[in-house]
This record gives structure tokens, C-alpha cells and sequence, in this order.
């Protein structure tokens, strides 16, 4: 799939919520005043409207590499990646406002500043403007699952996006997916085997049914632990053009 030409920008219905309650006078304060300078420059299509590449190492000059997270909700697992692996720039894309302010506000206690950005808006946007073969790891963190099956086209994990996932994923870049839903499971692993440039790892039940490692859980996994469903830790390896 080849990179949005200028004035190509398509039509994008971004389903789910973009705000719930109202802001804490706090809350808005840092949305106003921090987001600005933590988000990714070139993303938006206001700003960027030819849709060039973004420039990975003049945004994270000390990184080893790059890894995205997509949708990640109150950013716990977000925040405790960039702790774990300050040698990685990590950029998370999350919609949800007050999800936003959040981890802006858990970056502010933590003084986290140069290995993290945050895109408050659609994944996709970003994925238009990363370079090919960028990113090193792609986390999907309990996906909203869209369970009746008329809204299944609602699902992240499309034809569509892994084409792209799979055009930014630099060979051996992995795509970890964290669902407790069954559906979402099954219906992920059958996307990927349509995928030309995804492989799933697992060899073995452990290798979905235990975290991988430095997994350092989310309140949805709580959550789905508390309700009795079971969590499945899908890993997919970005594979050569070549085989």
C-alpha cells in the first residue's frame, strides 16, 4: 500500500468516545498547556496535509529505536514501558480525552518527557506519516471489540490497518495484542493469516495464554480477571520481503 498522495485525505468515521466526563479544571489545564509539546509534529492532516514522513530521529535523537502503542486507555502500560525501556522513543496514540490527560498528568509525576509523545487522536493519522520499515514493536492493549457482528468493521484489526502496520513495521518488529475476548482472539489470528508480511509465533498454549515478558498489566485486565474472562497475549513477527 503506497503512502496518501496530497488531497487524498479519505473520509475516517472514528468510532468510540472522545470525551466522557467533563475535565477537571487540572485535567484541562495539562491538555492545554502540555499536549502541544508532547505530540508528535506532522501528524495532523492540518499541519501535514501532504502527508510527508515524519522525521523519527530528529523527534527521538537518542533512541535505539521506535515503538507505538494504539489506543492505550489511562496509559499505565504506556507509561511503564517508557520507564522500563528509556533507550526506546515510544509514541501512543489514544482519542479519548480524558484518557490523554491522564497520562499527561502521570508524565508530569514521573518527569517523563523525552522518550515519550502522545498523538490524542485517530491511530490511523499517525500511521499515515510514519516512514517505511520504522517501528520496532506495535502494542494493541485490549482493543475495543465491537462484539455484535454488524459493527466487526468497527474492529482495529483489518485488512486494511495490518497492511499498513505491516508497511511501518521494520522486518522482525513485532505486533503484540492483548484481548480477553474470544471473538476478538480468533477473529485477529484470521486477519493475520491473511496478512502476506505477518507471522503468529506462538508454538505452544503457554505462548498465548502467559503475558510476554516485562508485561506490566492494565486496569481492562484487572478488570476482565475480576469478570472471569481470560486474557490471550497474541504475538505477530513482522517477516522479510524476501523468503
Amino acid at each position: 500500500m503506497g503512502r496518501r498522495r496530497a488531497g487524498d485525505r479519505p473520509w475516517r468515521n472514528l468510532y468510540g468516545r472522545r470525551q466522557g466526563k467533563k475535565l477537571r479544571p487540572g485535567q484541562q489545564r495539562l491538555i492545554e498547556t502540555r499536549l502541544e509539546a508532547l505530540a508528535p509534529p506532522g501528524v495532523s492532516w492540518e499541519e501535514n496535509p501532504e502527508r510527508r514522513p515524519i522525521e523519527l530521529g530528529a523527534l527521538f535523537p537518542e533512541a535505539r529505536e521506535v515503538w507505538i502503542e494504539i489506543g492505550f486507555g489511562g496509559g499505565e502500560h504506556l507509561l511503564a514501558i517508557a520507564e522500563a525501556h528509556p533507550e526506546v522513543g515510544l509514541i501512543g496514540c489514544e482519542p479519548f480525552v480524558s484518557g490523554v490527560a491522564k497520562l499527561i498528568s502521570a508524565i508530569e509525576r514521573a518527569g517523563l518527557r523525552r522518550n515519550l509523545r502522545i498523538h490524542a487522536g485517530d491511530a490511523r493519522d499517525l500511521l499515515d506519516v510514519l516512514p517505511d520499515a520504522s517501528v520496532g514493536r506495535v502494542y494493541l492493549n485490549y482493543p475495543d471489540p465491537w462484539p455484535k457482528a454488524r459493527h466487526h468493521k468497527r474492529r482495529f484489526v483489518s485488512d486494511q490497518n495490518l497492511a499498513e502496520l505491516s508497511r511501518v513495521m521494520r522486518p522482525g518488529a513485532e505486533l503484540r495484542l492483548a484481548t480477553d475476548i474470544p471473538d476478538y482472539a480468533r477473529h485477529s489470528l484470521e486477519a493475520i493469516a491473511r496478512a502476506p508480511r505477518l507471522d503468529w509465533t506462538a508454538e505452544r498454549p503457554a505462548d498465548w495464554r502467559q503475558p510476554w515478558p516485562g508485561w506490566p498489566g492494565t486496569r481492562y485486565e484487572a478488570k476482565a480477571l475480576r469478570e472471569g474472562r481470560t486474557p490471550h497475549y497474541l504475538r505477530f513477527v513482522r517477516t522479510t520481503d524476501f523468503l
